[in-house]
């Protein structure tokens, strides 16, 4: 049997540092890159080695198995110092009960609630543009989730002017994160202005929450919000009690960070390439206009908005948020006909599955029609925004909802136009996006 030092190598690695270089500067293509070299190729984060899984059955098999292939490694490491051991990033010995826990804060029932909230905060968002304003769409998705997640979270108990010092600590951690994934003790330690930065943007997003948790045990009113159904949680298959007040607090960061940066990122790489896609274009605001007439859309307009769902799933395919993750090998293991020994690192990546050639026709296409339930549509495991198995993603389906919503609510009342010279880049951190994006609002309404 095969051993993990008898893996591939990625080339460019440097001494000392690996391939940070090619992982900061370009990481989208050196990930593209792997597949041609093996199903699983080490790479170097400084002095760790990490397997990347570049077979899309070998990386469906890894998330199916999550007692082997725990949440660890160094994204991981870097993210509990921000979201604790939530369900988000707790081992596995954690993950059922809380995961038991959290389920019925996101059950099916609970949505139509939560739609309202999403609808009414887009809502407002769109009503205060202008005509011909040129719009910081990152900023402007970033300000409305962040609304959003504390409507559905807290029932709007953030005041309202704390809502953009909120969204600014979240961009700060996350952006900050992906970095730091790189820097070893002490180095992560050192009184850098970034490190300085995230440390105090940290410190305000755990203050923020910790303060509303207050707030909510001293009202002690069940407000039917994500917060309220977490704190009233209980465990049939646990004679516990419910989540504990740090697992609480660390659930609610988690929610906080994902729901924030992640649905803003769709949000906004949607827009821009709708905008880049004319007949996508056309053909979004004629469905928009048939259902809603101008209307804000409602929880009830979704089956009647397919195409608008599928820009979103596209839009998740072509620039997944999450789109790096590590795990770590709890016990020796066999993947690929590889041995894996306890204690390795290895990652995934939703962006180079979602990229390849063999899973996607023209897969660099923005393609929304390649998810009508008429065509022939991609294997499950070759889409995997939300991962699976039980480690899946518990605030998919809001995730979704959400998205559909702001996108065809921003659609019957606007049409975004790009700025010359300000087309947006991708930026790659801890979720994928688009940065120095620029648009110009022409409203579609007398």
């Amino acid at each position: 049997m095969k051993v993990v030092s008898s893996l591939p190598t990625a080339p460019r690695a440097l001494p000392l540092i690996g391939h940070v270089i090619p992982l900061l500067r370009d990481p989208l293509a050196f990930l593209n890159s792997l597949p041609a070299l093996g199903e699983l190729v080490r790479i170097r984060l400084g002095p760790l080695s990490v397997v990347v899984i570049c077979d899309p059955e070998l990386t469906r098999q890894a998330l199916l198995d999550d007692r082997v292939f725990d949440k660890g490694g160094p994204l991981y490491d870097r993210l509990r110092e921000v979201i604790g051991d939530g369900v988000v990033s707790c081992r596995h010995q954690d993950h059922r009960r809380l995961r038991r826990l959290s389920q019925p804060a996101f059950h099916p029932s609970r949505l139509p609630d939560y739609a309202r909230a999403m609808t009414a905060c887009v809502q407002e968002t769109t009503e205060a543009w202008r005509d011909g304003q040129v719009l910081d769409v990152p900023a402007e998705m970033m300000a409305t989730s962040a609304r959003i997640i504390t409507a559905t979270l807290f029932s709007d108990a953030l005041p309202a002017a704390a809502h953009g010092r909120l969204a600014a600590d979240v961009t700060t951690v996350v952006k900050s994160l992906y970095q730091r994934m790189f820097l070893i003790p002490p180095l992560d330690r050192l009184p850098t202005p970034g490190n300085r930065a995230h440390l105090a943007a940290r410190a305000r997003l755990h203050g923020t929450v910790e303060n509303l948790i207050a707030r909510r045990r001293a009202d002690g009113a069940d407000y039917g919000d994500l917060l309220s159904a977490l704190m009233a949680a209980h465990d049939p298959e646990d004679d516990r009690p419910g989540m504990t007040g740090a697992e609480i607090n660390d659930t609610i960061v988690s929610f906080v960070l994902a729901g924030i940066e992640s649905t803003a990122a769709t949000l906004s790489s949607a827009l821009d390439l709708v905008a880049r896609h004319p007949e996508v274009e056309r053909r979004l605001h004629a469905e928009v206009d048939s259902v809603l007439d101008g209307a804000p859309a409602t929880y009830a307009d979704l089956p009647r908005l397919p195409l608008s769902e599928r820009v979103i799933t596209e839009t998740l395919r072509l620039r997944p948020p999450g789109w790096f993750f590590t795990r770590v090998v709890t016990t020796d293991t066999r993947l690929g006909g590889h041995l894996l020994p306890a204690g390795t690192s290895v990652a995934y990546s939703p962006y180079l599955i979602h990229h390849r050639p063999d899973l996607h026709a023209d897969p660099e296409a923005f393609a929304p029609d390649r998810w009508d339930p008429a065509h022939p549509r991609p294997q499950r495991h070759a889409f995997l925004p939300f991962a699976t198995g039980a480690r899946k993603c518990v605030g998919d389906s809001f995730s979704m909802v959400e998205a559909t919503l702001a996108l065809a609510t921003i659609a019957a009342r606007w049409r975004l136009e790009h700025v010359p010279g300000r087309r947006g880049r991708l930026a790659p951190s801890v979720t994928l996006e688009v940065r120095d994006l620029r648009m110009s609002a022409h409203s579609r309404r007398p």
